[in-house]
């Protein structure tokens, strides 16, 4: 089996099991922007925290981080946890953005895909999955999101091995499926799923959707 077909398979056996997963929860591109610094090494829940706490003092605006203290952000967003080291890194997005596009997201958001992204990784503390969360989630551009959640799934599958990079990772999804958004929008939420509730350390083989998918050996 050709792994286009089974990338397909997958896709359609985790969308039957859990129906449509409407990722990002936000209401906002500049939320999204926001969510993915805050979510790196945390819970969602501590990132909806966070997130309620910037929009209570009227601060989810380019404008409002732009200009707060760093040590004033970093005591709101404490929620989300390494908040000195996130406030830091939210700073320099929003800065960036502020100062190099005039606060204009859409004209940030416009550009081709391959330029946006060496910009955001040019960016400190913003590394491959964060920037392609940002394009995907806030841009809606057709790149696939990796995560520890899909090496997981994926070497317990025999679909890679220990050693495949984030880029080898991406590659597989991104040479073998259509280019759509909101493909991998949706499976990327769905692996995602899978992960927490049954391909966890521990995991729960019987009744996951992916148990007859792949070739699966789990460690």
């Amino acid at each position: 089996m050709s792994i286009r077909i089974e990338l397909i398979e997958m896709f359609e056996l985790l969308s039957s099991r859990f129906g449509p997963q409407r990722w990002w929860p936000a209401e906002s591109q500049l939320e999204v922007m926001v969510g993915a610094i805050l979510t790196q090494n945390t819970n969602w829940k501590n990132v909806e925290k966070a997130i309620k706490a910037l929009s209570e003092k009227k601060l989810l605006s380019l404008k409002g981080i732009n200009d707060i203290p760093l040590h004033e952000l970093a005591v709101i967003i404490k929620p989300a946890g390494y908040y000195n080291i996130k406030a830091g890194r939210l700073k320099n997005l929003i800065t960036f953005i502020v100062e190099r596009y005039e606060s204009d997201l859409k004209k940030f958001f416009s550009q081709d895909i391959s330029r946006l992204r060496e910009e955001l990784l040019s960016i400190k503390g913003i590394g491959p999955e964060t920037a392609d969360s940002i394009l995907l989630y806030g841009g809606g551009h057709p790149i696939f999101v990796v995560d520890a959640y899909t090496f997981r799934i994926l070497s317990r599958h025999g679909m890679c091995d220990e050693s495949a990079s984030y880029h080898e990772l991406q590659e597989l999804f991104m040479d073998n499926l259509p280019r759509d958004a909101s493909l991998f929008n949706e499976l990327h939420a769905l692996i995602v799923r899978t992960a927490k509730n049954y391909c966890t350390k521990t995991p729960d083989c019987a009744n996951c959707p992916l148990a007859d998918w792949g070739r699966c050996r789990p460690a």
